[in-house]
C-alpha cells in the first residue's frame, strides 16, 4: 500500500515541478476541499564548505478548514532532456542529494487563508566537494483529525533547491547535436519556413548550468537572415544529464522574406563562471522544389502545348497553300481543253 501511495506522489510531483528560474506561487489540491499555496517554487542559493544557510519558504491555507502540514526532503534527477524532474522515492540517493544537510523541518497548524513561513536550515558539511547539489523540499497538508493516517502520502507540492558550494568545481558542457528539423523530421534540405534548429547540450560536469546563447542564421552571401535566442528562459542543465533546447525560424522571426538557396546556421553559448563558450555549425538548403517541381510541369506542358499548336498551324499553312495550287493546275489544265 505505501509503495502505491509513494507511486501516485511522484507522478503528482512531476507534474508541477519545472526546472527554471521562476519563483512563483503554486496551488495544489490536496482532496476534500483541501488546498496548499507555496512560493517560491524554485530557490538557488550558494555558500562555503561549513557555512549554515537559511531560506524562507512561504506557505498558505487556501482552503475553508486547519490544516495540517509537514515537510520533507527528497532528491531528484532529469526525467528525459525536457527538465522535467522525477522524484526519486525508491531509497537511493543522488549523487547531488543535500537532504541530509536539512534540519528538521517541524509541523505545523495553518488556519484557513492563513500564510506562515517556514525556515529552512541548511548546514553544509566542512568537506563538502565544490560543486552543485539539488534537492526538493516537499509539504503535504491534511485536515488534523487526519494527522498520522497516511493520507498525506497521496498529494504534495514544494519547492526545488539547487545549492551551489563555492569552490573550484567542474564545469563542462558539450554539444552533443545542433540540427534542423521540420514537423519532427530532422533534414538539411527544406521547402521553406518554419525550420526548426534543435540543441541538445550534456552536462559532464558536477554542478547544474544555466547556458545562454545565440543561433546565428546567415545566408550564402555572409548576410544575417535571423538571430535567435538559445534558452532565454535561463533553464538549468543538472549534473550528468541532456537538455534539449530549439528554436523556430518562421514568419515571426524573419516576415515576409523569401528563403532560396544555402543558409548557415552558427550556434554560440556561453556558460559557468569563467563564461566558457561552445560554438558548432550547420548548414542547411532552401529549395522549394514541389514549388519548381510544379513550374516545370508547367513549362513541359506550355511546350507540348505550343509544339502541337504550332504543328496545326505549319499544316494550315501548307493546306492553304497545296489547295491554291491545285486550284491554280485546275484552272490552266481547263483552259487548254477549251481551246
Amino acid at each position: 500500500m505505501r509503495t502505491t501511495l509513494l507511486s501516485v506522489a511522484t507522478v503528482l510531483i512531476s507534474i508541477f515541478a519545472i526546472i527554471s528560474s521562476a519563483s512563483i506561487a503554486q496551488a495544489q489540491s490536496i482532496g476534500s476541499g483541501q488546498a496548499l499555496e507555496i512560493g517560491p517554487t524554485v530557490i538557488s542559493i550558494s555558500g562555503d564548505p561549513g557555512q549554515t544557510l537559511e531560506t524562507i519558504i512561504s506557505l498558505r491555507d487556501v482552503s475553508q478548514s486547519d490544516l495540517y502540514v509537514t515537510g520533507q526532503v527528497n532528491d531528484f534527477e532529469a526525467n528525459g532532456e525536457d527538465g522535467t524532474p522525477k522524484v526519486i522515492l525508491d531509497g537511493t540517493t543522488s549523487p547531488y542529494s543535500f537532504k541530509e544537510w536539512v534540519r528538521p523541518i517541524p509541523p505545523s497548524t495553518l488556519k484557513p487563508r492563513q500564510i506562515k513561513s517556514l525556515k529552512l536550515t541548511i548546514d553544509i558539511p566542512k568537506n563538502a566537494s565544490p560543486g552543485g547539489y539539488y534537492g526538493i523540499v516537499r509539504f503535504t497538508g491534511v485536515p488534523p483529525e487526519l494527522q498520522g493516517s497516511g493520507v498525506s502520502l497521496n498529494a504534495s507540492l514544494g519547492s526545488l533547491i539547487f545549492i551551489k558550494v563555492n569552490g573550484q568545481a567542474k564545469e563542462e558542457l558539450s554539444i552533443e547535436e545542433f540540427s534542423a528539423s521540420t514537423r519532427g523530421k530532422t533534414s538539411w534540405i527544406f521547402e521553406g519556413t518554419p525550420i526548426t534548429f534543435v540543441q541538445r547540450v550534456n552536462n559532464t560536469g558536477n554542478t547544474f548550468e544555466q547556458p545562454t546563447g545565440l543561433v546565428t542564421v546567415k545566408d550564402m552571401f555572409g548576410k544575417v537572415v535571423a538571430t535567435l535566442p538559445v534558452n532565454e528562459e535561463n533553464r538549468l542543465i543538472l549534473s550528468s544529464s541532456t537538455r534539449r533546447f530549439e528554436q523556430k525560424l518562421d514568419n515571426s522571426v524573419i516576415g515576409d522574406k523569401f528563403l532560396f538557396g544555402k543558409y548557415t546556421a552558427e550556434l554560440t553559448m556561453n556558460y559557468g563562471s569563467g563564461n566558457t563558450e561552445i560554438k558548432d555549425t550547420l548548414t542547411v538548403w532552401v529549395i522549394p522544389y514541389t514549388l519548381i517541381g510544379t513550374a516545370i510541369t508547367g513549362l513541359i506542358i506550355l511546350f507540348f502545348v505550343f509544339r502541337f499548336l504550332l504543328r496545326r498551324y505549319n499544316q494550315m499553312i501548307v493546306g492553304k497553300a497545296t489547295g491554291s495550287t491545285k486550284s491554280k493546275v485546275k484552272k490552266t489544265t481547263t483552259k487548254r481543253r477549251r481551246k
